[in-house]
């Protein structure tokens, strides 16, 4: 009898299956996708919305396929730059957060800057920026990296001062050192903290990349999608602007994808918020 139940415990603990979990994670959320863009399709059919106004999602993928010899140079440049921007971006403010966490002072002084730099407008900065740096792509990258920057170091920040003060009493009565108790446990309380920073810097990484690419309007092999969109809007060509905008979208999920497994990979054996339960 107690190892019937011990079996059925066990069974129960193991929750849904797999093929129910898979639904529930990726299956539900693209049947939703596909209904919308089969509603759309349709609706666009029957009111014969012509294309110029707004194109279905066969035309645009149409035009995808047919225009990527095109597209797929500027994905890759715009991806450049906000990949370079988000791992600049993640150096400098983990060092940063780091120099905060060691001295309270030195946080006071010159916090109040980084939040000034992430409440200015990257639109109305920008124009200064590419005329200082006169290099176009290393402009493009700095302001990418102003508007990715304060998350990093918001968040890296908030998780250095976030160590249970109880468990650093205690290393400190048994004599460990400073570095001793940053790598060993203000370091490790840091890190989702700065993880949750990282998957919203991903995103803001490519939103201001296509920003300083709209102002900067540079054409040429090194134009990236935000060029795309603006030269498909001047000669009415609205299914390649529609499919330089899908781009720019699934850009980002890819992202917010990549980083948020990133996440589940450094925390999933020991941190809450990543260990998995079944209801």
């Amino acid at each position: 009898m107690n190892e019937k139940r011990g079996i059925t415990i066990r069974n129960v603990a193991k929750g849904p299956g797999p093929l129910r979990n898979f639904m529930a994670r990726i299956g539900a959320p693209v049947l939703v996708g596909l209904g919308f863009l089969t509603i759309w399709e349709v609706l666009v059919r029957i009111a014969e919305v012509p294309h110029y106004i707004l194109p279905g999602p066969l035309l645009i993928i149409k035009t995808l396929i047919t225009d990527w010899h095109t597209l797929f140079p500027s994905l890759m440049v715009t991806l450049s730059i906000t990949l370079s921007a988000l791992f600049v971006a993640t150096v400098a403010g983990v060092g940063v957060a780091v120099l905060f966490a060691q001295s309270r002072m030195v946080e006071r002084t010159l916090f109040p800057y980084t939040v000034m730099l992430q409440v200015t407008p990257i639109v109305a900065i920008a124009p200064l920026i590419i005329i200082w740096v006169k290099d176009i792509q290393l402009s493009l990258l700095i302001c990418a990296w102003i508007v990715a920057f304060f998350p990093i170091i918001s968040n890296t920040t908030l998780g250095l001062n976030s160590t249970n003060h109880n468990l650093l009493d205690l290393l400190q009565l048994y004599g460990a050192s400073r570095r001793q108790i940053f790598w060993y446990v203000r370091l490790p309380s840091a890190l989702p903290y700065f993880l949750g920073g990282l998957r919203i810097s991903g995103g803001l990484a490519l939103i201001g990349a296509v920003v300083a690419e709209f102002v900067a309007g540079t054409g040429g092999n090194q134009s990236g999608l935000a060029f795309r969109i603006l030269e498909s809007s001047y000669t009415l060509q609205i299914p390649r602007m529609f499919a330089a905008l899908f781009l720019i979208t699934f850009s980002g999920v890819l992202i917010y994808i990549a980083t948020t497994l990133i996440a589940h990979f450094a925390l999933h054996r020991w941190h809450e918020s990543a260990v998995r339960r079944e209801s």
